[in-house]
């Protein structure tokens, strides 16, 4: 049956019974962003995410100190 065994039905079992269907999304959202980040720092790939996404807003929004040019 698909390669699953009645182990794997059993543990998907209990970690539904612990964790719920509301939480099980937000536990594999997590444990994937984990798993890219410890991969990343593995790879010598330190940069961050939202470092690179605070510098991203950063570059779309005009200053509000400097003057247009006219």
């Amino acid at each position: 049956m698909f390669g699953i065994s009645f182990e794997h039905i059993l543990i998907l079992g209990v970690v539904l019974l612990i964790f719920g269907p509301k939480r099980l999304p937000d536990l594999g959202r997590s444990l994937g962003e984990s798993i890219r980040n410890f991969k990343n720092a593995f790879n010598g790939n330190l940069e961050d995410h939202s470092a690179k996404k605070h510098l991203a807003e950063q570059e779309r929004k005009p200053d509000p100190d400097s003057k247009p040019d006219a």
